[in-house]
């Protein structure tokens, strides 16, 4: 099993510090490096940045937005960050959600599944470098009637085949996922609920096209923090599963609060979410159980963690991403390197 490490969202609050962090990545061989984007810092500008200040590492999109994007623009990205980084670029997509997709792009937030797999289909073809025409429901190219000619990219990647992998919550998703990517980009993955999260619904889809999953990168994210009081670090991370379990998305439409409930927290799931909905923010992470957190973190010293990393390498996991928390620098350094002993401690080092 590998590492990777998530910086998250630019202007979170610790911009200074992820340089450092990530170069730290680099140095103790952490396999790639994540980041994130949603209504504030785009993904290939800090991507750019950190890969030319690295020299190994992996640098991946977690995730560049479908609706941010026409799928020809997000093939040239691609190419070039590849290119210039030397071959080290992973392209992982995802369509956001509907308040996002509709509210700051102003795309209509429907049929997310054949619009994933026609920009999968186009990208793919455009990175190829194969001249570019495609018949679809959601993308025509070139338009009809028109000027428009097919085109080939004119920019050489470094490698033939760019990985791709999709962010997926949902059964569906996640099925069509194992069909048609490289690799699944997952969160709040609990090591016990994963098969029937998550991996027997990617294997289906890996079915449908003939796979197996040999060479499939199943890649959660994890937040790490180190320390002796369990119970204190997982308090840490209420609000944050509050956000994403109570606030992500729509009433309807939060993909956070179904997999928690696929989980066995429905319950639970309804009632954060009621809070958080109704503005008692503090009352929803109150709320949420400290099982849920400590079934989706990585807590504690350096033992425990490498004990739950058996779990998720068992569970079928090949690249564990970890986004080291803290309240200094020298606190998500610490989870850093932790990560690298717990591998070592727990016998999964490749």
């Amino acid at each position: 099993m590998r590492l990777g490490i998530n910086l998250g969202y630019w202007g979170a609050g610790m911009d200074s510090d992820n340089l450092a962090v990530a170069q730290e990545a680099d140095r103790l061989g952490y396999d790639v490096c994540w980041a994130a984007e949603a209504y504030g810092s785009d993904v290939p500008t800090v991507l750019s940045w950190v890969a030319a200040q690295t020299t190994s590492i992996d640098i991946g999109s977690a995730i560049l937005q479908i609706p941010a994007r026409q799928p020809a623009m997000t093939a040239m990205t691609a190419a070039t960050l590849d290119s210039l980084s030397g071959g080290r670029f992973r392209l992982g997509l995802g369509v956001s959600g509907p308040q996002v997709s509709e509210g700051w792009y102003g795309v209509k937030f429907d049929k997310p599944l054949s619009r994933t797999r026609e920009y999968v289909e186009i990208v793919r073809r455009a990175m190829s470098r194969e001249r570019l025409s495609y018949e679809g429901e959601h993308w025509t190219l070139p338009l009809p009637g028109g000027p428009g000619k097919p085109l080939k990219l004119t920019v050489h990647p470094e490698r033939e085949h760019i990985p791709l992998y999709i962010a997926a919550i949902g059964p569906k998703n996640l099925e069509q996922t194992g069909e048609i990517a490289d690799g699944a980009l997952l969160i709040f993955p609990s090591a016990g609920h994963l098969e029937e999260t998550a991996l027997r619904h990617l294997r289906a889809g890996r079915e449908k096209a003939g796979l197996t999953m040999t060479g499939f990168d199943v890649c959660p994210t994890l937040p790490i923090a180190l320390g002796e009081d369990v119970d204190a670090l997982a308090d840490m991370f209420r609000p944050y599963t509050a956000l994403y379990v109570g606030g992500m998305g729509s009433r309807k439409q939060n993909f956070y609060n179904q997999l928690a409930g696929r989980m066995g927290y429905e319950r639970e799931a309804a009632e954060i979410q009621d809070k958080y909905l109704a503005g008692d923010k503090d009352g929803a992470a109150a709320a949420v159980p400290h099982q849920l957190i400590d079934s989706t973190t990585l807590l504690g010293p350096v033992e425990r963690i490498a004990d739950r990393m058996k779990e998720y390498d068992a569970a079928g996991v090949t690249t564990l991403t970890l986004s080291p928390a803290g309240f200094t620098l020298d606190d998500r350094l610490a989870a850093l390197r932790a990560g690298t002993e717990a591998l070592e401690l727990a016998g999964l080092v490749t």
